[in-house]
């Protein structure tokens, strides 16, 4: 008897629960940004990477070289290693391979250079990515925006391009 009181009571709080649930939740407008597409097509994304490929083009350029002076030596090298003395040889060799080192020394302070100032650029339009978010959340009303760590998003609430054409405006 018991039993089918509490069986009783059970049902008619499982019935009305969903309705005091649904009563008494409020509408929140949640956007989610997929962070690598605006890093990728963002106008500044373009404008950046002009910059600093101005900004190294001399070095790059001098690596290059270095690149083809090697390249030339080596051919040289087979060229008239057979009339040369062992002597010649050993010295032509050794002089190539310390170009080589050089060149890859060379190469490798470029890259770091590069990604160091490219590390720098990024940071630079984060910063007005998260500022273009916090004026889209502000003039669209939206109480949570969301851009990393998300496992799922649906495309209704993707404002990744909305926030394309903010940071185009922006420039």
């Amino acid at each position: 008897m018991i039993t089918r009181i509490y069986m009783g009571v059970l049902v008619c709080v499982s019935l009305l629960l969903p309705l005091t649930v649904q009563a008494e939740m409020e509408i929140f407008k949640i956007g989610y940004v997929v962070v690598e597409k605006v890093l990728k097509d963002a106008p500044q994304t373009a404008a950046s990477n002009k910059k600093l490929e101005k900004e190294f083009k001399s070095r790059t350029d001098g690596l290059q070289k270095k690149v083809k002076d090697v390249q030339a030596q080596e051919k040289d090298f087979k060229k008239n290693s057979l009339t040369m003395s062992d002597s010649d040889k050993q010295k032509a060799q050794k002089k190539i391979q310390n170009m080589k080192i050089e060149v890859q020394r060379v190469e490798r302070e470029l890259r770091e250079d590069i990604d160091i100032r490219r590390r720098e650029e990024i940071g630079k339009l984060q910063q007005k990515i998260n500022e273009a978010i916090e004026d889209l959340a502000e003039k669209e009303k939206y109480d949570l925006i969301l851009y990393q760590g998300v496992a799922f998003a649906s495309k209704e609430i993707d404002i990744t391009d909305k926030l394309i054409k903010i940071l185009g405006k922006a420039k």
